[in-house]
């Protein structure tokens, strides 16, 4: 039975809100915004793959 990765789900939607926070800020004219959106995709997708690599290791997926 399939159960949900409760830490990956979360990255995942972090990861999604941070996407959607560079559309707002390219909307907004805001270039400061939209860098600091593309560093968080670029930190929590970086944070979420080195979680999974982990849970993989020790056998949890």
């Amino acid at each position: 039975m399939n159960q949900v990765k409760w830490p990956l789900l979360i990255y995942a939607i972090l990861a999604a809100a941070s996407i959607i926070g560079i559309g707002i800020a390219i909307s907004a004219k805001s270039i400061f915004g939209a860098i600091v959106s593309i560093l968080a995709v670029v930190i929590v997708m970086g944070m979420g793959f080195k979680t999974k690599r982990k849970m993989r290791k020790n056998g949890e997926i």
